[in-house]
């Protein structure tokens, strides 16, 4: 299994001399460790950006290290804001099973949903069949149909 981290949320630092957030290292390997995950894996971190500044050519990479890849599940750590977005940007990639998760608050606080966010999105690489997904929620949905819903604070099927 191939791990992209790109940023968000999910990575996110709090430093209180600032009072604003940073993006940090990729929290992953930490939650598989906690969770006493056995798993394979390579990780990869192109970039460290909040996902509103995630450009278009900064998606072309992600689509390139994806196609480029031998693995044939690839889980990716993005922001939520634009998640959806980049998801759409990588239908069409044969031979692959890519799944995009994310998480409201970064893993490193106390309550989040990151650490199930990741579970899920392990078990649909595990599960599903060739394409790109994002798993949110507690649930799969396949790109190009789902949005981030602000209001709520969730994704939903379009």
């Amino acid at each position: 299994m191939l791990i992209i981290t790109t940023g968000g949320t999910i990575d996110k630092v709090y430093f209180d001399a600032a009072s604003e957030f940073e993006v940090g290292e990729s929290t992953v390997p930490h939650i598989f460790e906690d969770v006493g995950a056995n798993l394979e894996y390579e990780l990869i971190s192109l970039f460290r950006k909040d996902s509103l500044e995630i450009t278009g050519q900064d998606r072309l990479e992600i689509r390139k290290a994806c196609e480029e890849s031998n693995h044939s599940q690839i889980l990716i750590t993005h922001g939520t804001d634009t998640m959806a977005t980049t998801a759409d940007e990588l239908r069409g990639i044969p031979g692959k099973v890519i799944v995009l998760t994310g998480a409201m608050a970064p893993s490193r606080f106390r309550i989040t949903d990151a650490i199930f966010n990741v579970g899920t999105a392990i078990g649909a690489l595990q599960s599903a069949a060739e394409g790109v997904y994002l798993a949110m929620n507690g649930r799969i949905f396949k790109a190009g149909e789902v949005r981030k819903n602000r209001e709520a604070g969730k994704f939903e099927a379009l």
